[in-house]
């Protein structure tokens, strides 16, 4: 009876100590619940900052700057209406942009965990993957070079692309196209810069990965193959002047922007090969394009007169400033011109609407008086327009921020 007594009175002593444990560990548990509620976690996954945006308009994150805030201003309506495709992924290139300066992870949580941009779709012509994978490798450069599940995506849509054939010389010259050349498609099967941001692709993947058929992909497409020339040879007649086939912006015309777009692709191949030819003639386009005295951009405000597109737009004519500021150290100027006067409407003169103040919805065409070529160049605030200023103003602050003195100029 003793040994009962005593065995009892043991297991009371343990069963109480479990009871306490368990209280102990029930109220660390709770308290820990209440310090994640309120945020206080935060630093772990990002990065101290108070960036708890998560795409909800009543976040207390504020960014610094006026061009910084404008662009979450924008950003904030193209997360409300994005959609998993090429428009996606122009938007994410912007918000990589912005990512870098502020470090705000609660973007990287929107284009990795809330929309992963693995689930990019590749569309149908080629420039639709392309801009998904630019987003893939921005977002890969600017998280660190870590992220190998970014690259390896990116590379799938590449190769994909590359093995049905849309890489070809049928019309005489190395070229991306929309479709596979003998393609039972209703679409027009055409080449164009957009196509050809696939050259772009091409460098960035060699950066990241090494794998040296990247380089000669991009370098065959540029210059040929010693057989068939590529599309310098081909479309590049000197002094910054491109030269293709002719029709509607987005459906035949092989240089919508007059070939500034080879800024951004001429870049890539410059930083890839250290040849100063990519450079130079990186440098040429810009300046031409670039100065209203040849008719592509408006000779005070210094917006595109005759197109849509203007995120890429802007982005083509920054990198082209990234890559030599020294020798285009107007293009900051007016690119700060062009941005301020979509966000004022310009000025408050324009005939149509540039900037929807309510919820800070940007039109696609930035002419003040309309009738741009393009593609729903009257569209506001929808995903298309809203990802292409996402773009526009979130390449313009990252350019602010690490090129340009405190006062922006």
């Amino acid at each position: 009876m003793t040994k009962k007594r005593n065995a009892a009175h043991s297991a009371d002593k343990g069963s109480n100590s479990i009871s306490a444990i368990v209280l102990i560990a029930g109220g660390v548990l709770f308290a820990l619940s209440i310090v994640y509620a309120v945020g206080g976690f935060n630093w772990i996954w990002g990065n101290g900052r108070n960036d708890v945006r998560d795409g909800d308009p009543t976040a207390s994150y504020q960014p610094e700057g006026k061009w910084l805030q404008r662009a979450y201003m924008i950003d904030e309506l193209f997360h409300k209406v994005y959609t998993a495709g090429w428009e996606g992924a122009n938007g994410a290139i912007g918000d990589a942009h912005i990512f870098a300066v502020t470090r705000d992870s609660s973007l990287l949580r929107f284009h990795t965990v809330l929309h992963p941009m693995k689930d990019l779709f590749n569309g149908t012509w080629v420039d639709d993957r392309a801009w998904a994978a630019l987003a893939e490798l921005y977002w890969w450069d600017f998280t660190g070079r870590t992220r190998k599940e970014l690259v390896e995506s990116a590379e799938l849509r590449y190769v994909e692309a590359k093995m049905q054939g849309r890489l070809s010389n049928h019309e005489g010259y190395w070229s991306w196209y929309n479709w596979p050349p003998q393609s039972e498609v209703r679409d027009q099967i055409f080449t164009n810069s957009n196509m050809n941001q696939m050259v772009n692709v091409a460098c960035r993947l060699y950066e990241a990965t090494g794998k040296k058929e990247y380089l000669d992909d991009a370098l065959k497409v540029w210059n040929g193959d010693g057989k068939t020339p590529g599309i310098e040879q081909t479309l590049y007649k000197g002094d910054g002047r491109w030269e293709g086939a002719r029709g509607p912006a987005a459906f035949g015309k092989q240089l919508p922007w007059e070939g500034m777009s080879y800024c951004s692709i001429g870049a890539a191949m410059y930083r890839v090969t250290k040849d100063p030819k990519y450079r130079d003639i990186v440098v040429a386009t810009a300046k031409r394009v670039m100065d209203p005295a040849n008719g592509w951009i408006d000779a005070k405000d210094f917006y595109q007169i005759h197109m849509d597109g203007n995120g890429a737009f802007v982005h083509f004519a920054l990198d082209a400033y990234m890559l030599a500021p020294d020798e285009l150290p107007d293009i900051p100027m007016k690119v700060d011109r062009m941005l301020e006067h979509v966000w004022t409407n310009h000025y408050g003169r324009a005939k149509v609407t540039l900037h929807r103040t309510s919820d800070h919805g940007i039109r696609n065409g930035w002419n003040p008086n309309g009738g741009e070529d393009g593609y729903g160049v009257d569209e506001v605030g929808t995903v298309h327009p809203q990802s292409q200023a996402v773009r526009a103003f979130g390449v313009f602050a990252y350019v602010v921020h690490n090129f340009l003195p405190p006062d922006g100029k």
